[in-house]
């Protein structure tokens, strides 16, 4: 049998089980130090009921896919060489970093007993840092750096120069961010980002016929049978919250897989969920301070505009992950990089 079949095959099992019994044993210690999650006074009134809610259950799913991720990166470097595991590597660690911002941030609103953690400016900083020190190794450490900027869809690709480096930080910060508004609503980031470790792991496996990534094929699996186990406790109504934490950490994995396929600018179009639901805030921000009041949507992000509009939460995971399943088939088809 293909390894490259047994290494996915064994890191989906893994980290579902792992998720899972994991969270079997933490969500009763959450309670029982009382970290649950604060609801927003603005935020839908219904929502009220989720006051107390265990937080923090991303733990779960880093510590499994931390383990399941650097045995597979062994393997893989032992199987295919160190420079297919090293941009692995470092997309875990950006993964692990995110967590750890994630980890301050919600630890902030539990000691503060508010759901306010680290100012905005606070959590940008250390996330922007943390992108920097991403692009410089996978520059100087992969080996194989390039500026230039695939355009999907046109097969063009352009140099950008040091253009490149603000385009990336830009997409690295700005999808990190869009994955934390997505933890909204019971299973909905889960369950997004579940299809897009599915396009990971289709991308890297070969079957598009465009290429062989190993790295990418273990990434996918570990955010299939991450986000897959946590589902078991989070989907509607959920027993616990990825919080912050969890969900930074996908972010970085989510993004961090786009450069390792050396295709960024597809992030915008698997990840158009988050794109979207950040994009909702900062128009209704706008908006908002354009007409002296007046907002754009019923709420923001906009699943909580559907929400006022009615639609019940499984609705609102189910067409948002129907929508990312396009994308990622669209993305498979006809995005990939020539």
């Amino acid at each position: 049998m293909d390894p490259l079949i047994i290494l996915f095959a064994a890191a989906v099992s893994i980290t579902f089980l792992s998720t899972t019994l994991i969270l079997r044993k933490l969500i009763p210690v959450l309670k029982s130090k009382k970290m649950g999650q604060k609801i927003l006074e603005i935020g839908p009134r219904w929502h009220k009921s989720k006051e107390g809610t265990p937080t923090m259950g991303g733990l779960s799913f880093i510590f499994a896919s931390a383990v399941v991720g650097i045995f597979g990166s062994i393997f893989i470097g032992i199987r295919y060489g160190s420079k297919v595991s090293l941009p692995f590597v470092l997309t875990l660690a950006l993964g692990l970093a995110g967590g750890v911002i994630g980890c301050i941030d919600d630890s902030a609103k539990l000691r503060k007993k508010q759901n306010e953690g680290l100012t905005a400016i606070q959590k940008y900083v250390l996330q922007f840092i943390v992108a920097a020190l991403y692009l410089i190794g996978m520059t100087f450490i992969c080996g194989d750096f390039s500026s230039d900027i695939y355009f999907p869809f046109f097969g063009a690709t352009v140099n950008a120069g040091p253009l490149y480096y603000v385009i990336s930080m830009l997409l690295l910060t700005g999808i990190i961010n869009g994955v934390n508004l997505t933890d909204g609503i019971d299973g909905l980031c889960s369950s997004v980002t579940l299809v897009i470790g599915i396009f990971f792991a289709i991308a890297g496996s070969g079957l598009t016929g465009l290429m062989n990534d190993p790295g990418l094929v273990l990434l996918g699996a570990l955010l299939i049978g991450g986000c897959g186990g946590f589902l078991v406790y989070n989907f509607y109504p959920a027993r616990v919250f990825m919080g912050d934490t969890g969900s930074l950490f996908l972010g970085g994995l989510v993004v961090g897989g786009t450069f390792m396929m050396k295709n960024p600018l597809i992030v915008l179009l698997i990840g158009l969920i988050y794109v979207i639901e950040a994009f909702s805030v900062i128009l209704q921000v706008g908006y908002f301070k354009l007409t002296h009041g007046k907002r754009l949507f019923k709420m923001s992000p906009i699943h909580h505009h559907f929400e006022k509009c009615g639609w019940s939460e499984i609705k609102i995971v189910a067409v948002f992950s129907a929508v990312t399943v396009i994308a990622c088939t669209i993305a498979l088809l006809w995005g990939m990089r020539m």
